[in-house]
């Protein structure tokens, strides 16, 4: 009961410490947490999140590399990592993240945008199709999956296909079709 109330303690201090903008303080906090337990996921996601708030993307990796080796089955921890490894530019671990991210929750749309993304850097625009077209099917009223769907098919030279997309989102995101169209050079989405 003792170390309970010790961790919980501890989790307060942290969380007071980031309210206060003193991070660093608060990640030594952390360090304490992770020598009571090693595999404690709070504790793991939150040196993650201050490492990479303090511009340490190498330590935020590790950590959550540790964090999806103690946590396997929880799909945030590799959804953070392949974001990471994605804005590291480390494309083949993020596209791995992802996955298994989807894998174990199919209907995490933010893990198919990243693998998607990842996926369209490595230039491969047959596999982030499918991943956008999950995406956008999970959340139709986001404009960042159709705007990736349309520069997709915009790369893959099917401008028809991306001038479909422009249309559909006139509908909803004016602003975002007509930046699609300057962007293309679809002007009015081939009306």
């Amino acid at each position: 009961m003792n170390r309970l109330l010790n961790r919980k303690f501890i989790q307060l201090q942290i969380r007071t410490l980031v309210l206060l903008g003193q991070r660093q303080r608060a990640l030594e906090r952390v360090g304490e947490l992770i020598d009571i337990n090693a595999a404690d996921p709070y504790a793991l996601a939150t040196r993650a999140h201050l490492l990479a708030e303090l511009g340490d993307k190498a330590g935020a990796q590790q950590a959550l590399q540790q964090l999806v080796a103690a946590q396997p089955a929880q799909p945030a921890g590799w959804f953070n990592l392949g974001y990471l490894s994605e804005e590291m530019g480390h494309l083949e671990e993020a596209e791995s993240a992802f996955r298994r991210a989807t894998e174990l929750d199919p209907q995490l749309d933010r893990a198919w945008y990243g693998l998607a993304l990842s996926l369209i850097r490595q230039r491969r625009f047959d596999e982030a199709l499918i991943a956008l077209r999950k995406n956008t099917e999970l959340q139709p009223m986001s404009p960042y999956g159709w705007y990736q769907l349309a520069r997709v098919h915009v790369d893959r030279q099917e401008p028809d296909e991306a001038a479909k997309i422009i249309r559909h989102l006139r509908k909803f995101e004016p602003k975002v079709a007509a930046q699609l169209e300057r962007e293309t050079g679809l002007g009015q989405a081939r009306a």
